[in-house]
This record gives structure tokens, C-alpha cells and sequence, in this order.
């Protein structure tokens, strides 16, 4: 049969249209995978706090088990309680400090104080200063309480440092209903050396750990409750709704990247002018860069006033200017803010 040229057309069309189609669908899946990655980070960067509180909680547990089985030997003696009390406070203190260390807010506060203490204790506002310190605090205190939960519902710390108590009233409480051994080889149960019953010595172990376990939970609920407490005070006192307050976050955070973008823009171009100029031996081109003003205004904790709705201190800056009088850019101390955390 004969078969005409128009009627061959199509399987050769089909054959051209396939590696299109292939085109196609790969594109898709790539567009699909980048919104669906685009999506996962999205999601983290939306949950960055609980991730990290969930990394830091993680990081406590490996820490407070490598302490327990690697550093951490009761010694079994009158010197229980001081070596027992050391390691369960003293890693939390050290936390405590390096919350401090590590809050930009702390330096922020600070960075000046004592070169014109007026930044701290301002006129009609020496009360500010105590609140965002508390505010600095709570936030350190995260790490050490859940150090302190950690290694009290682990409860090696706190048997050792119980068993080698002196304290009539807390010997009656452990010792009750035991033995007189009990009462004067407690510092050895942590061993197991007393001369006890083996049963005896571990019913006094047991109880020392479910203390500990009680006294860890109790931390744990206390802080939950406690930290409720405070985010529905201060979202009650809030002076903005809540959608300008996702927006203020929203904000917040890209003028930070913003920053942290032009810090290095600008030093790198003044860094390479410097330079050049050196070993060129020729004057420097004008570089255009804040003044001292500038920075010390910028460098200022915030404050939201529903008359002005500045998101940041550089957001004032920027909108009022630099005219600052001498005797109120020596004085000023505004209050941070809720969500500001530059």
C-alpha cells in the first residue's frame, strides 16, 4: 500500500517531541526540588529557636555523660559533698558566664559604660538598666538550667554529694528505718564498700537518685512555667499587634544580614584603598563612612514608640537624623526591644 509523505510526518514528530518532553520534565523536577529545599530551609529558619534549644539540650546530655563517665570519681569520703556540689554548680556556673559572654546585648549594654557611665544610668531612667540586664539574664540562664535538670535526673552528682552529709536532720531522712551502719558509713554507698546489705545499700542508692530525679524534674517544671509566665507578660505589654510584630522579626533579622554584609562591603574597599595608597604612595580617594556620632547613636539598645514605629536603632538613625544636642547623646539610654536582637 502506498503510504504518503504527510502520513509518515507524525512518528517522526513523536521521535523529535521526545527529548523535549524529557526537557520538560526535568526541568519541573528541578523547580520542584529547589521550592521543596527553598521550603526545608524556610521551615528551619522559621524554628531556629527550638532547634537550637533542642541542639543545646542535646550537647548538655553528651556533655553531662562525658563528665559522669569519664571525669566524675566519688571519692567516698568526708569529701563527698564539697566533690559532689563542684560538679554539679561549677559547669553550670561556667555556662552562666558564657551566656553572658556570648549575648551582644551584654557588650551592646556595656561597650563605653565606663568612660561616661550616663549610658547606663540615665536621667529618669536608671530602672531600664535593671530590666534589660534581667533580660540578658533570663536568657543566660537557659544553658545552666538544663544542665543542673540534666545532671540532677542522672543523679550521680547529687548521691555523691548527699552521702557525705553531716546534717542530723537529712542522715534521719536517708537512714530511715536502717541500719546504724548507715548512719556512719553513708559516704561509702556511693562504692558500695559499707557494711551493709548489699539489698540495704542499694535501697540508699535508690533513694538518693529518685531525690535527685524529683529535684530535676522540679527545675524543669518550674522553669517551663517560669518561662510561659514571662513571654505572656511581656506579649500582654506588648505595644504592637501580632502580625507587626512578625513583620518587626522579619525585619530585624535582614537588616542584621544587611549589616553584616556591608561591615565586610566596606572594610574590604577601605582595607584595599589603604593599602594600595601605601605601596602607590599617593593620597587616599575619600571614602564615605559614618561619623562618631553616627556609630554611637547606631550602637544604642532600642526602644518601640507607637508615635514613630522605628524598628531599630538604625531605623531611627537613619529617619530622625544625627542632630543629637551633646547633653542627649551623653545621656540617652533607650530600652531594647522585644524582638530586637542585634
Amino acid at each position: 500500500m502506498f503510504v504518503s509523505n504527510e502520513e509518515r510526518a507524525p512518528p517522526l514528530a513523536t521521535a523529535t517531541a521526545a527529548p523535549q518532553i524529557n526537557k520538560q520534565s526535568l526541568s519541573l523536577r528541578c523547580a520542584f526540588s529547589m521550592d521543596a529545599f527553598q521550603g526545608i530551609l524556610k521551615f528551619f529558619f522559621n524554628q531556629k529557636t527550638v532547634i537550637g534549644y533542642s541542639f543545646m539540650a542535646l550537647l548538655t546530655l553528651g556533655s553531662e555523660r562525658l563528665f559522669s563517665l569519664v571525669a566524675f570519681k566519688c571519692p567516698c569520703s568526708t569529701e563527698n559533698v564539697v566533690y559532689g556540689l563542684v560538679f554539679l554548680f561549677a559547669p553550670a556556673w561556667v555556662l552562666l558566664i558564657l551566656g553572658f559572654f556570648l549575648n551582644s546585648k551584654f557588650w551592646r549594654l556595656f561597650t563605653g559604660c565606663c568612660v561616661n557611665p550616663r549610658k547606663i544610668f540615665a536621667k529618669g531612667h536608671s530602672c531600664r538598666f535593671v530590666y534589660v540586664l534581667g533580660q540578658i539574664a533570663l536568657s543566660s540562664l537557659v544553658a545552666p538550667t538544663m544542665w543542673l535538670s540534666v545532671a540532677l535526673l542522672n543523679g550521680t552528682f547529687y548521691e555523691c554529694a548527699m552521702s557525705g552529709t553531716k546534717s542530723s536532720r537529712l542522715l534521719g531522712l536517708i537512714c530511715k528505718d536502717k541500719p546504724q551502719e548507715c548512719w556512719d558509713e553513708l559516704y561509702k554507698v556511693s562504692c558500695g564498700k559499707t557494711s551493709m546489705t548489699p539489698a540495704d545499700n542499694e535501697e540508699v542508692k535508690l533513694s538518693l537518685q529518685a531525690q535527685s530525679q524529683i529535684l530535676g524534674w522540679f527545675i524543669i517544671c518550674s522553669a517551663s512555667f517560669f518561662s510561659l509566665l514571662t513571654t505572656c507578660c511581656a506579649r500582654c505589654r506588648s505595644k504592637v499587634s501580632y502580625l507587626q510584630l512578625s513583620f518587626w522579626k522579619t525585619y530585624t533579622q535582614k537588616e542584621k544580614e544587611q549589616l553584616e554584609n556591608t561591615f565586610l562591603e566596606y572594610a574590604n574597599k577601605l582595607s584595599e584603598r589603604n593599602v594600595k595608597c601605601f605601596f602607590e604612595k599617593k593620597r587616599p580617594d575619600v571614602l564615605p563612612m559614618p561619623t562618631f556620632a553616627a556609630w554611637e547613636a547606631a550602637s544604642k539598645l532600642h526602644s518601640f514608640h507607637q508615635s514613630q514605629q522605628h524598628y531599630s536603632t538604625l531605623h531611627r538613625v537613619v529617619e530622625d537624623g544625627l542632630d543629637l544636642g551633646p547633653e542627649d547623646d551623653e545621656t540617652t539610654m533607650v530600652l531594647v526591644g522585644t524582638a530586637h536582637s542585634v
